[in-house]
């Protein structure tokens, strides 16, 4: 996964995460999101942000402070030939063409 820091001079100053697999957790095991479930074929933007009372939250409708977005990138294809048909076929899920921005937090 590509990590951009959105304020890289308070690099320690950003919600701890983790991955595994195809999955992110965000805080202390807070917030789980397996990011293949949102793979699209158009690229797609998540935003997390801290709701009022400084729980994580996945959207902005009741986010009031930004803490991360996740990018991920549009759904690639193979085509391959079956019989006298060309089909497209997904590309398996990579997390490392994903990207993380870390906004600062208090």
């Amino acid at each position: 996964m590509n990590i951009i820091y959105k304020t890289p001079e308070a690099e320690n100053r950003h919600i701890a995460y983790e991955t595994s697999g195809n999955k992110i957790t965000l805080g202390d095991d807070e917030l789980t999101l397996n990011l293949s479930k949102y793979e699209q074929d158009d690229p797609k933007h998540i935003d997390i942000c801290f709701d009022a009372t400084g729980c994580l939250v996945v959207g902005t409708a009741t986010g009031r402070k930004y803490v991360a977005e996740i990018e991920i990138p549009a759904r690639s294809y193979t085509e391959e030939i079956n019989g006298d048909q060309t089909e497209r076929v997904p590309v398996p899920f990579d997390i490392d063409l994903c990207t993380l921005v870390l906004w600062e937090i208090d």
